[in-house]
């Protein structure tokens, strides 16, 4: 049988001494354009299709990028109960939410043809990330392809090991980061930043910066020769035109009302329904005018009215801030809206903090609990579970709005992800603070900057539930209006400037360095000077919003809120375990069972107790120390009397471990019957005088303590004979035991 010969065709490059592969023609040929990436043996698939017509009367392009982590990639079968792969984890969501931000922003203005990115893992080597690939992919596919776009661009991850700048780091090589910086961008400009760090400085930042957009470019430039080479012509689309004419009309008509009421009213609120009444009588009057044209293509909508009577908002607003240095609410451009925080609002709940910034509300409640509530990760990236968790939730009231609630939406999971990653350099190690620890931010308003609400209201939260973070962490969110040479860096963004802007840069950190970073660039690119024009003025506002949340609470409490589980970490060698375990669990469930804590063992011999108070910990804690130490010749200890022979009695004198105590060791004189001096669950304090080497059977003496006789004096006595009188150890009890009373049993 003949085969089809497929024209295949590879590209490689090497970037700081790692090969990075693409190649096409050999997967997807009805796709648009498909592409594989393989660094190492991480492959990803991605390819990139359009409709072939517009979708009819939409208002914005119908852009939607999808990354599906294949557990195939990496050896595994999915652990959900249907074995297949469903909903897309946390980790998959941030990286097609990277991969949209990055592409978004280069497709032509007025495209309405709905375009499509798939990307899917196929191989994973547990060394190389996914996410930048993603981009490199996801570029490859649409340069490729027949669809309109203004790229290519490219991503580039930038560690921090031993303070030197790493070019695409692995998994292994991360685990000694200080930073992980995901940068992507065209060949001219840097258009989307992601950055968790520990605390880095601002200027190491822009460095780091600069040194991913040098390694995008010969990504990009290879893509260009891609193109030139095995691309398509690119598709005609139907451009949704903007009416000149209506635009222009609109613009006489109310730019003189727009400039005075942005220029009167800097309450939100008020400055809103000037604008709805004054766009509402601006569609009153072209519907009165539509009725008298016969014409239907002539027809002005109302959608098209307030359109355009946007942009001309869009334009004021813009040019009042960048001409006359006014914002919308009369704000300079470094002034940051009225501060408050508050803690332990709620109660019961174990740590609570409340954040507001002008309009901006945000409510944390941070959970203590136990390790076994870590969140067990199934996905390709070589961790398996988290101890810290941050969730973000974002209802429509929080804007005034009614709508339905339809689960967790993918703006969520990122702004608690930024949150998450804000918070995590300054969590305790579990070593010092063996919590699993979720802190939940409710928006209750927004106008402005959510997320890094969030990262202010959970660094209170933490204090105020008794977490010993190493130091307080805030946030703020920056923009920039540019037009022409002029620009404006503006510190605390609100909504509307968020809207009109040309960036939305968000910065977190402590007052030593930043902690987190997210950025989205709008426009073609910015200088280094006003980066650190933003940064600097980001660091200023971090500072003043960390002295108004210490006002709140200085420092995080010294105790742990009352209805906090208490928690104590142990060591034991991990021969051990067994012993605390016990058959089948019975000794692990017998002590939950009795104190009412919850214990978990690590295979390292680390165990976590927690309860909720402190004795009952500490009672688990005397059971499992038991459990797990060696008996210590001559010390004495109390037990509990558990059985009575004729010979003697047996005492419980550690959890688990018995030994007996001879009737001639029971009292400092001659005893009869054992039951003369003792009875069941009576309390004794006995000596232990020797431990067979083989057996492990413990003998044991009461006279001993009663003598107040050491080690060494004891076990002469008991060498004399005293204590072996009818058979001596525990081994021999069903012997001279039986002849103490003269032989009457033979």
């Amino acid at each position: 049988m003949a085969t089809i010969q497929k024209a295949v065709r590879q590209y490689k490059i090497n970037v700081h001494g790692k090969e990075i592969q693409i190649e096409t023609g050999r997967l997807a040929e009805q796709a648009g354009g498909a592409v594989t990436v393989r660094v190492g043996d991480t492959m990803l698939f991605a390819s990139a299709t359009m409709s072939k017509n517009a979708r009819e009367g939409l208002d914005f392009f119908p852009l939607s990028v999808d990354y599906e982590e294949k557990l195939y990639a990496g050896g595994r079968i999915p652990g959900s109960f249907f074995r297949r792969e469903g909903r897309p984890s946390e980790g998959a969501i941030l990286i097609s939410r990277v991969i949209d931000r990055t592409l978004r922003p280069l497709f032509p203005d007025g495209m309405r043809n709905e375009v499509q990115l798939i990307l899917m893992s196929l191989s994973h080597d547990q060394e190389n990330h996914v996410d930048m690939m993603g981009i490199v992919a996801a570029s490859a596919a649409l340069t490729i392809s027949n669809i309109p776009w203004d790229g290519p661009v490219a991503g580039v991850r930038i560690g921090l090991i031993n303070n030197q700048l790493v070019v695409n780091p692995t998994y292994p090589d991360m685990v000694n980061s200080r930073l992980d910086l995901r940068v992507s961008g065209t060949y001219d400009a840097i258009n989307m930043v992601e950055c968790a760090a520990d605390e880095v400085p601002e200027d190491t930042m822009i460095e780091a910066l600069e040194l991913a957009h040098e390694t995008i470019r010969p990504l990009v430039e290879l893509q260009r020769q891609m193109r030139e080479e095995v691309g398509k012509e690119k598709a005609e689309f139907v451009k949704a035109e903007e009416d000149e004419d209506l635009m222009s009309a609109v613009a006489d008509k109310t730019r003189d009302k727009v400039r005075d009421i942005i220029t009167v009213q800097t309450e939100r609120d008020e400055r809103s329904e000037a604008l709805s009444e004054l766009r509402d009588a601006l569609v009153e009057e072209y519907d009165a005018l539509n009725a008298t044209i016969e014409d239907e293509e002539a027809l002005v909508s109302a959608k098209s009215v307030r359109q355009a009577m946007d942009k001309v908002l869009k334009q004021e607003v813009r040019k009042r801030i960048v001409d006359e240095g006014i914002r919308p609410d009369g704000r300079g451009y470094t002034e940051i809206r009225e501060l408050s925080s508050d803690v332990a609002l709620i109660p019961r709940v174990h740590g609570s903090g409340l954040f507001s910034r002008g309009q901006t509300q945000v409510l944390s409640i941070a959970t203590l609990g136990t390790p076994r509530d870590a969140q067990e990760l199934d996905g390709l990236s070589p961790d398996d579970n988290k101890r810290y968790l941050h969730h973000y939730n974002f209802p429509p009231y929080s804007t005034g709005e009614a709508y339905p609630l339809r689960g967790t939406k993918r703006r969520e999971v990122g702004h608690g992800a930024l949150a998450e990653a804000a918070l995590l350099p300054v969590i305790p190690d579990e070593d010092v603070f063996p919590y699993t620890i979720r802190v939940v931010s409710e928006v209750m308003s927004s106008n402005g900057s959510t997320s890094m609400g969030s990262v202010c209201g959970s660094t209170l939260a933490l204090m105020d539930a008794g977490v010993p973070i190493l130091r307080p962490v805030a946030g703020i969110a920056m923009g920039l209006i540019k037009e022409g040479d002029k620009v404006a860096v503006l510190t605390d963004i609100q909504g509307m400037e968020d809207h009109i802007g040309d960036m939305d840069f968000k910065v977190a950190g402590t007052e030593r360095g930043i902690t987190a970073l997210q950025m989205d660039i709008k426009i073609s690119g910015i200088s280094r000077d006003v980066m650190a024009q933003a940064m600097a003025q980001a660091r200023d506002a971090r500072l003043q919003i960390l002295d108004v949340m210490l006002s709140a609470i200085d420092a995080p409490r010294e105790s742990l809120n009352a209805y906090a589980p208490r928690m104590v970490t142990i060591k034991i060698h991990p021969d051990k375990i067994g012993a605390v375990i016990g058959p089948g669990g019975k000794v692990i469930r017998g002590i939950q069972d009795q104190t009412g804590v919850k214990i978990d063992i690590q295979e390292d011999g680390t165990v976590f107790i927690a309860g909720v108070d402190g004795p009952s910990v500490d009672t688990a804690v005397t059971k499992i120390n038991e459990l797990t130490e060696d008996v210590e010749l001559g010390r004495i200890y109390t037990g509990r009397v558990t059985r009575i022979e004729p010979y003697g009695v047996f005492v419980e004198f550690m959890t688990g471990k018995e030994g007996m105590v001879h009737i001639s060791q029971l009292a400092d004189y001659r005893v009869e019957k054992p039951e003369d001096i003792v009875k069941l669950e009576d309390e004794v304090m006995v000596m232990v005088i020797d431990v067979d080497p083989g057996s492990g059977k413990v003998r044991l003496s009461r006279q001993a303590v009663l003598e107040g006789w050491t080690i060494d004096e004891a076990r002469a006595a008991d060498s004399r004979g005293g204590g072996r009188r009818g058979g001596g150890g525990g081994d021999r009890r069903g012997g001279g035991g039986d002849r103490r009373g003269g032989g009457g049993r033979r």
